[in-house]
This record gives structure tokens, sequence and C-alpha cells, in this order.
């Protein structure tokens, strides 16, 4: 049986015609929506003998493949001496520009239908019309072509064949790559404690287009037991393409391992790993337009040469998309995007999928396909999807950029001054009240003032002129937008913060319950499994998730020898805030007890920073001769590493890590072996009172009478687990975790701890010491 491939229309006229530069040029936020209305608007003032929205279709025939072309024309005229096929393009230009500007991908799209549509009803003749409709004025120019079906006909058969020899380099490329994954075996002689009930739930869910929360302790392979069963239903058709997301860098560098791990044993699949534009742009003081970028200047003249190189390899990491991107001089971040279209995993930051922003709206917008979503640390996705789904903008953005544009664009400069006396007005009242605000409704008399700005500033912004203010004015613009967007959709979910920060005031439309948001996301896929090893309560995740009713979940225990950890509770000692000057001794004791008896590298975990420093103060006066280090806030990346680097092996002395749980040594780092015998976590991890958390806490506690869970109890035990689990990272490690706080003894903490914990409770310093060398001693 022939192998099949499907392109839309627009795909192919893209791959095929596109030429020249790349160009940014600015089109305004709400460009989609206007552009849809356009359509909407243009269509419904249409005589009866107009049909809008026709979808066709076409086969062509090789003799190793069939190639399905399809797609939808805006609209048909059917009137009884001619045929016209229209195509709709909204644009910010004058539309005489496209009179004497012939665009080949306008028309090679309206051409294409036009024979696609004549051929399959017989037509000797027909007329193509593109019509554009300028945005901001709603000018509108019809130009008209006609063409015999035998023009046509070439034209279509032309475009065909140039794009018939990349068509056969997929469809050879997925007879391999489907040969290699039915061929493919588990990569390892054997599965570990939990792995294989982890892939088998993980197929069985890809099979029935479900969804899957896995807490999976480490070590137990998470990343292949979902990454094995997902490669092995492309090839069963099950699905068409796998977006693995991530938090953090380090979930991205697993993601790749484990793809080299299955290409080892013989896979071909074919991974693009996409980078933050910032992150991987050759030019970053450049603008993004041909004048300025090399990258930029010819672009789409050399990008199909670069897909083609790249295309022997199976891995396009950063570093294989920059040295090609470089070799043809295309911009690396749009070829990484390109890329994208032909690999069959995606390995990205969650933001590419979850965040209204930034998605891939080439995958997204229109239609969603038989996707997987593997969503890797999921726990880390709560918060992260409150901001995403969040906006805030500040004062004084807004009165810098005014103070440029008082001669140059008045009626800007105006509406930015309505703007800032609203915000000054805002700021008073947060400054009378001495603490941020919070309020149900969003700012009403803000918003049209907002928009206000927005129409004058995009109709500027569109003329694409430049000035030494227009960078600035353009991220305001788009903080602006984004805050619109965020109050279009503000409900019951939401709040509204003020808070003033020095002269300035920061407003912020808050999302207090992402789970909605989240749910609609999740209809962009056929297949979502979220897998940590902190998911704790279930259902908990389950809700705020966004999950269906009908979502699994597995939980799933340390593969590794239980006598390996030897995990105490200090059930004796109170580090709630108004505690905290008073145990800083009987703190610093305990850490003093658990380091003396044995030599080795330990990390301690705090709950705020000056908790930690009046610990660390008092450590270090009583054990001068004990090698410390701490964590500084905002540490650079070379901090970072310079501080996990000093956890070595071969240290010759102990070594006493101070860090901030919850913050970026408290997960994601993976201290193997003798770099890291033990961990202290003071506390139970609850994230710190603020304005925020307690919109958590009283949303929940009227919509779930669970509002300090969800605000401050399980975020805080989900970060001590974490902690907890930098200890014992494969299973020949040994080590101890000391839980400090009187909390761990109520059983609202204590049944939140892990279930195959059997934990040695002490109530001072001579148990724990006693505790301690028996545990050592059991070596």
């Amino acid at each position: 049986m022939k192998r099949e491939l499907k392109i839309a229309v627009r795909e192919l006229i893209e791959h095929v015609l596109r030429s020249g530069d790349l160009v940014f040029e600015f089109l305004g936020s709400s460009r989609p929506v206007e552009a849809i209305r356009a359509h909407q608007k243009i269509q419904n003032s249409r005589p009866d003998t107009y049909q809008p929205e026709v979808s066709i279709s076409y086969q062509v025939e090789t003799d190793r493949f069939r190639l399905n072309i399809s797609g939808r024309i805006d609209g048909v005229y059917t009137e009884p001496d001619r045929t016209i096929i229209e195509e709709i393009k909204t644009t910010a230009r004058n539309p005489d520009y496209f009179e004497k500007n012939e665009n080949p991908v306008h028309w090679g799209q309206v051409k294409t239908y036009a024979y696609l549509y004549g051929n399959a009803r017989g037509l000797d003749e027909i007329i193509t019309q593109l019509t554009y409709y300028r945005i901001d004025s709603g000018e509108i120019r019809e130009i008209k072509r006609t063409f015999s079906i035998t023009e046509l006909e070439v034209f279509f058969k032309e475009l065909v064949a140039r794009y018939l020899e990349w068509a056969a380099t997929i469809i050879d490329w997925s007879g391999r790559r489907d040969e290699s994954i039915r061929d493919l075996e588990f990569p390892f002689a054997n599965y570990r404690s939990g792995q294989r009930q982890m892939a088998v739930e993980a197929y069985r869910t890809i099979r029935n287009n479900g969804q899957l929360l896995v807490q999976a302790a480490t070590g137990i392979g998470k990343t292949i037991a979902v990454l094995y069963p997902a490669v092995k239903s492309l090839a069963e058709e099950f699905s068409q393409k796998i977006f693995y997301l991530t938090a953090r860098t380090t979930g991205r560098i697993v993601a790749e391992k484990a793809l080299d791990v299955l290409r080892a044993k013989g896979l071909r699949l074919k991974s693009v790993t996409l980078t933050a534009k910032d992150k991987i742009c050759f030019c970053p003081d450049s603008a993004c337009n041909p004048e300025e970028c090399e990258y930029a200047r010819g672009h789409y003249d050399r990008i199909n040469d670069a897909v083609k190189a790249i295309f022997a390899r199976d891995a396009f990491t950063r570093e294989q998309i920059a040295g090609t991107a470089r070799a043809y001089r295309v911009c690396p971040f749009e070829f990484s995007l390109e890329l994208s279209l032909w690999a069959d995993c995606i390995i990205c930051d969650y933001n590419y999928v979850f965040d209204p922003r930034v998605y891939l709206r080439r995958f997204f917008q229109e239609e969603n396909g038989d996707y997987i979503f593997l969503i890797d640390e999921a726990h880390n996705l709560v918060d992260r999807s409150r901001e995403m789904f969040s906006a805030e903008i500040f004062k004084q953005p807004v009165l810098d950029i005014r103070r440029q544009l008082k001669n140059e664009l008045p009626h800007i400069f105006k509406s930015l001054g309505r703007i800032n006396a609203w915000l000054v007005k805002a700021r008073n009242k947060c400054e009378e009240s001495g603490n941020p605000l919070a309020e149900k409704n969003q700012p009403d008399e803000l918003i049209p003032l907002l928009r206000g700005f927005l129409f004058l500033t995009e109709r500027w912004l569109s003329q694409n002129i430049k000035t030494s203010f227009r960078e600035d004015l353009l991220d305001l613009y788009f903080a602006v937008s984004g805050f619109i967007r965020v109050a279009d959709q503000y409900d019951e979910c939401y709040s509204t913060c003020y808070e003033k920060i020095g002269k300035d005031l920061k407003l912020k439309l808050f999302c207090v319950d992402p789970s909605a948001h989240l749910e609609k996301v999740m209809t962009r896929c056929q297949t979502a499994i979220f897998f940590s090893a902190t998911m704790t309560p279930m259902d908990y995740f389950k809700q705020i998730l966004g999950c269906d009713q009908s979502a699994h979940h597995l939980i799933l225990h340390s593969p590794f020898p239980g006598e390996n950890l030897g995990l105490l509770i200090s059930d004796q000692i109170s580090t709630y805030y108004r505690h905290r000057d008073q145990t800083v001794s009987q703190v610093s004791q305990a850490i003093s007890a658990l380091v003396e008896q044995k030599t080795g590298n330990y990390l301690l975990y705090f709950p705020s920073y000056a908790y930690m420093r009046k610990i660390y103060h008092s450590f270090t006066d009583h054990n001068p001769q004990v090698e410390t280090i701490l964590q500084t806030s905002g540490m650079s990346e070379p901090e970072r590493e310079a501080f996990l680097k000093r956890f070595s092996e071969d240290n010759p002395q102990t070594l006493v890590g101070f860090a901030v749980m919850g913050g970026i040594f408290g997960e994601g780092i993976d201290l193997v072996g003798d770099r890291l015998v033990g961990a202290v976590i003071v506390g139970v991890g609850l994230p710190g009172i603020s304005l925020e958390r307690e919109l958590i806490k009283e949303y929940f506690t009227r919509t779930l009478s669970a509002g300090f869970e969800y605000a401050y109890l399980y975020p805080g035990i989900n970060r001590v687990l974490q902690a907890a689990g930098r200890v014992i990272r494969t299973e020949k490690d040994r080590g101890v975790v000391l839980l400090i706080d009187q909390r761990y003894a109520r059983f609202q903490y204590k049944s939140l701890l892990r279930e195959e914990w059997d934990p040695v409770w002490v109530q001072d310093t001579r148990q724990l010491a006693d505790a301690l060398q028996k545990f050592w001693n059991q070596q």
C-alpha cells in the first residue's frame, strides 16, 4: 500500500514560492482577531451567488506515494457566465502597493485554488480575485485576473513537480523511521522497578487519546518511560508528533539524551530543540530586518537549502541549528521553527504550547493535530501557568515614554497623559493603605484609556518609521496589549492587584485559578501525560491543571533500596515566622549534630534568605572549621555552576551549602554519589505570605473549602519532597535527610510525606546523633 503525505495549499505554496528577505513588519497584536472579522465582513457583504469557505482537495499519484493537497477557499462566485475564486488578505499597507508589487505567494495560493476548483468542475476559464483589506482604514482593493484552465494546469503541475522532490524525501524518511520504530526494543536489558508499569500506562493512555498524571520517584527513569511508548505510537499512527515540554534547561538535556539512547539502539527519529529567540540570535543588537541583519537579508532564498542540509541529521539540537544557520546565513530562530514542521519530536519550554503570547500558532491556531504532550516536571506548571495567563503594567515606563513623545507624537503623548493620571491616583490609593491592594473587579475606567493608546500607537507603528524611541514604545505597546488580552477574558478566576514599588506602581491582572485556561489548551492535543517526582496530592494537581474527570493517575515509589536513605524528623523545633529568632540556636545545633557524624557534602534548605543568613552566622560562629557556601539572591548562571562545582566527590573535608527551599538548588540538580551525602530541610516549605497567595487562599476557600491547602500547604510540601529528592539519585547512593519542624508531627503534614518513607523521630541532638551513628554504621 502506498504511503500518503498530506499538505495544505498554503503550506505547499509557501514552501515552493517563498523568496527574499525575512521582514518583521509591525502588524498589531489584535491582527488575528481583526483579520477574522475582516474576512467575515467581506464575505457577509457578497451577493447570493457567493459561497464562503469552500473546502477543496486533490490527490497527486506518483509511483511511490500519494500527495493529498487540501485547503479552504475564502469564497467562490458561481454566476451563470463566470466563476470567480476569491482569496482575502488583510494588510497594514496601502492596498495600492499590491497592484504595483505582486506577491507571488498570494497569487500562487489563489491560482492553485482556482485550478483545483475549475478542474473538479470541468471549467475552461476561471477568474481569480485577490481582495486586500486595510485593517486600520477598512479600505478594500480587488485585483482580478482571468486564466484558462490550461494556464492554471501548467502552473499547478510545475508547482507540484518542484515540491515532489522534497515530498519524496519526507516519504522515504517516514518509511525508514517507522521501520526502525517497529524494530525498536526497550533500550535497556531490564526495566527498573515501576518503569515498565509507567511505560505501559503511558502507551495505554496514548492509544485511548487520554490524560495521565504520574508521580514517579527519582530513579525510575521517567523520561524513557514516556518517550519510548510515545515513539512507538508514531509508527502505529496513533499520533503524528510529540511535544516534550520542559520547565528547565536540565529537562531539555535529559530529553535529548533519552532520544540519543534510543537512537543508539537503532531508532531513526527527527527531533528539534527550540531555544528562545534572544538566546540563539546571532545579532542581538540589530533589529530583525534586512537592513541591519545579514541573516534576515535573503533568508527565504536560502531556507530550503538549509533545511535539506540539516535533514541528513536526526537530532536538530541548538548547536546543530546554530551551525547550519550560520553556514547558510539564515535566522537561527526562524530556522528552528521551520524545522519543527518536519520534526517528529519537538523539545521546548512550556510556553511554546501554553503561553497565549508565544504559543506555536503554526500548529495550534487553526486546527489541532494528533499530538502527544509529554509535560515534564509538571508540578512547575501550576505557578508557570498562573504567570502565563496573568498580565501586568508599570507606571514608570508610561511616564518615560511620554517624555520622549511630547514633540514627536502629540496624540500618543496626550493618551499616555490620561493613563499616567489614572495610575497616579491608583498609586496614591495604594500608598494611603500602606499595603498592596486587591480588587475583585478589573479597572474598568483604565481599560478604555489603554485601548485608545493601542489604537493610536498601532497606526503609527504600522508605518515602520525608525526613531530613537520606537523600541521603547513598541515594548510598552506589547505590555499594554497583553494586559488588554487578559482583560478581555477577565472573570471570577481573576483579581486585580495594586502594588507601590518605590515611586512606581505595578498593576496586575492576576490569574488565581488557571485550570480553565489549561483545560482549553489540552484540546490542542490528543494525549497529555503529566509526570514529576512530586505531584502530591494527586487530586490537587488533577484539578488545578485542568485535567478531564476521566484522567488516570499513577504513583510509583522509589526503585532504590529503602535502607539507603536515613530519614529523620525533628518535631520539637518551631520554624513559624514568629519563633524564628528564638530557634536559630536549636536549628544550628541540629545541623552541627548532623554534619559531625560523617565527613561529606551537605545541602541545607531554608524557608527564606533572612532565616538562612541568621542560621548561617550562628553555625559558622560555632563551627569555624567547617567549609561553607551560601546561596545569594539573583545568582548568575556562572555563579550557580560555581556553587554546584564545589560539591565534589574529592572534597577532603565537610562542605555545608546553605540554600533557599523552592529556589534554583531545590530541584533540577543531580549530585550523584558522594557529591551529596545529606540534606537538612528547615520548615515545611510554605510559600511566604503575600497578596497573591492570600488571593489564592480566599478563592479556593470559597470554591473548594481548601484555601490554605491550595495556596500554601500543597505547594510547600512539594518543595520539601523536591529538596529531599536531591540526596538519593542512584541505586548506589546512601545519604540522610533531616526534616526540622513541629508541624511534621501533625497528620495534615505527615500524611503528605512519601508513603515508602520510614522516618526516625528525634527529640533532641543526642537522639539525632545516635540515629545517625546507627545509620552510617550499617554500611
